[in-house]
């Protein structure tokens, strides 16, 4: 795992300076080496965690001697080996015990369609100075990021993270009215856009090339929604079941190689707990760390299910509680999140990671599941609102005010209260839209009403489901459940759930593997028949079935309810002074009199507006930090 950065420029040479100070913005992911490369239109630079062949042999940037090929790269390929042997086999000479050098020769020899070969998590740049050519690609799902800007003379500046291309002076610092709309609605930003105009993500499973001539192209390499279009038959899920863990053993075994101390996240819920159980059939129980994290506020806390689940597994468990005050990091928090972020378990993550990193240097995650496998309590949703889609709207409406006026606001996690009122607020719409609705935070008028005017008048131009409803389209004729789905991987999962995962991890220089999410197990899953994954009300079969004769039942029995930090809580507490400071001292962003209005609304438990409030402060913070 590491960190990359570079520059190509057509004009003048690239400023070697420039480039060296983008890779010191991004040390945190890769403490263990840096290196420089340049020549002729290009500057790439590395930072580098040493996790697979540790010696000097394998750091970056990487030179092919025969081709002059040069790469950058961060993340993982899990099955380098065997592309080693393939290469081999070709007469391809292989000198480390890298799967840099693997890579960087894999597409010496084929070229883009080397991506099919590989399974890993990855964002890599590949400069030819011979053809002066940029090649670049992200993996399938999005685990490794990659961030670039396209300059007006068709250079490129690229980086693991935006803050790294704030480095180059050229590039400007405007606001994104499209990325602003997004993230007041969902609390995160959808790619390829970013909140800067002009900075964007490279989508998953895409690679870019750029070059003098024919300038800049991008191309996707990976299609998903085939397999949502072509059902696969079983007997019955017992038989799906035993191929599902086939696969997933599989998938464990290949992110458990590392050459350095390597452990697991475990929650005590079925997706940790299934990664934890495959790696202790594989490896022994002895052999294995598991980490979790809680907090004082029982109803947020994982540790009692985390500590069953690692009794039964046998395995060595290690938890922490985070009792510190969270005014002290919160600034470290916001910067580590890079783009303005406002995931509640980003925080929870945070101090995981930080408490993890002291014992292992690499972390199974079981991130993934929930949305191959139907296990968020929004696909229960979809479910209830399609059998009641015939409900009157009169009475949606009669409802929806009897809620808001009879059933008082809590700040538990994940509450009644809260569900109840998402839910009605998405009846009535089409399946597409109520669905997007459930993760809604923010709607038009409500973000109207925080917003300068001036700024709303841009931001209004923009609807945050356009880019759901595209995904939607590409699945158009599969079972509401699976479009739900689908959207889900290309949304939530890219730009939330590994958003969270990867900055939260390399803020401390943890490298974290996820076993759910390989193109086996995505198509798998996508081929389901629904009901193996949701039936009734019940999530999740599939993978619960596998796990019959590993987890215990309280542990295939128990609901999810997710990695949340409780900050409904603390902006009535630790972060009260924050949320009041912005109010006051605010970047001209938001209205200061409206934002206060929800503050009261929140402190008197008039509404639970800890999310609406999260999302702000956490963008004013970024914002200060911008200016």
């Amino acid at each position: 795992m590491c960190g990359i950065a570079g520059i190509v420029s057509w004009g003048q040479a690239p400023d070697l300076d420039t480039v060296k100070r983008m890779a010191t913005t991004i040390r945190h992911r890769g403490p263990d080496a840096n290196g420089l490369w340049s020549g002729g239109s290009a500057v790439l630079a590395h930072r580098r965690l040493s996790v697979i062949d540790l010696s000097v042999d394998a750091n970056q940037p990487m030179v092919d001697p025969e081709s002059g090929l040069v790469i950058v790269f961060n993340g993982e390929i899990y099955n380098f080996r065997s592309i080693r042997k393939e290469l081999e086999q070709r007469g391809v000479k292989v000198v480390t015990n890298s799967d840099t050098e693997i890579l960087l020769k894999a597409y010496r020899e084929w070229g883009a369609d080397c991506l099919a070969k590989l399974d890993g998590m990855f964002a890599f740049a590949i400069w030819d100075p011979r053809r002066e050519r940029l090649f670049a690609a992200r993996d399938p799902f999005g685990e490794k990021p990659f961030f670039y800007w396209i300059s007006p003379t068709g250079g490129i500046v690229f980086a693991s993270e935006m803050k790294a291309i704030l480095e180059v002076p050229e590039v400007p610092r405007r606001i994104d009215p499209k990325g602003l709309s997004q993230y007041l609605a969902l609390n995160y930003v959808l790619s390829p856009t970013t909140i800067l105009a002009g900075i964007k993500k490279l989508e998953p499973a895409h690679y870019l090339e750029l070059d003098r001539d024919r300038g800049y192209r991008q191309q996707r390499y990976w299609d998903l929604s085939k397999s949502f279009c072509t059902k696969a038959t079983y007997r019955d899920i017992n038989e799906a079941a035993d191929e599902f863990i086939e696969l997933f053993d599989r998938s464990v075994q290949s992110r458990m190689v590392s050459d350095v101390p390597l452990g697991a996240f475990l929650s005590g819920g079925v997706d940790s707990s299934s990664v934890v159980a495959s790696m202790v059939a594989q490896g022994g129980a002895h052999n294995v760390k598991t980490f979790s994290a809680g907090f004082k506020e029982k109803t947020y806390s994982e540790l009692p299910h985390a500590m069953r689940a690692a009794n039964h597994l046998e395995v060595d468990h290690n938890e922490t509680i985070v009792l510190g005050n969270i005014r002290d990091d919160y600034s470290n928090i916001i910067d580590a999140a890079d783009e303005p972020f406002a995931d509640s378990s980003f925080i929870p993550m945070y101090y995981l990671a930080e408490f993890a990193r002291r014992q292992v240097t690499v972390a199974l995650s079981g991130d993934g599941a929930d949305e191959l496998f139907l296990g968020y309590q929004t696909y229960n949703a979809d479910k209830l609102a399609h059998w009641m889609r015939f409900t009157p709207t009169p009475l949606i409406d009669a409802l929806e005010w009897g809620t808001s006026a009879l059933v008082p606001a809590t700040r538990n996690k994940v509450s009644f209260d809260y569900k109840l009122k998402h839910f009605l607020r998405g009846m009535g719409a089409t399946a597409g839209r109520a669905h997007f609705n459930w993760r809604l935070i923010q709607d038009t008028r409500a973000v109207q009403e925080i917003l300068e005017p001036e700024l709303y008048r841009e931001v209004k131009e923009y609807d945050p489901y356009d880019e759901f409803k595209a995904f939607e389209a590409e699945v158009a004729d599969c079972h509401y459940l699976d479009k739900a789905s689908y959207v889900d991987i290309k949304t939530w999962l890219v730009d939330d759930i590994l958003v969270k995962v990867d900055r939260s991890t390399m803020a401390h220089s943890l490298e974290a593997r996820v076993p759910f999410l390989t193109r086996e197990i995505a198509e798998f899953a996508a081929a389901l028949p629904v009901e193996y994954k949701l039936k009734r009300l019940a999530n999740k079969r599939i993978v619960k079935a596998s796990q019959v004769h590993r987890l215990p039942q309280h542990v295939l029995d128990r609901k999810k309810e997710g990695f949340n930090a409780p900050v409904s809580h603390w902006l009535v507490n630790e972060l009260r002074e924050e949320i009041e400071g912005t109010i006051r001292n605010g970047t001209g962003v938001f209205h200061g009199s409206n934002v206060r209005r929800l503050l009261d609304q929140h402190v008197s438990k008039n509404e639970d507006n800890g999310l609406k409030l999260f999302g702000i402060l956490n963008f004013e913070l970024w914002h200060r930090n911008l200016q």
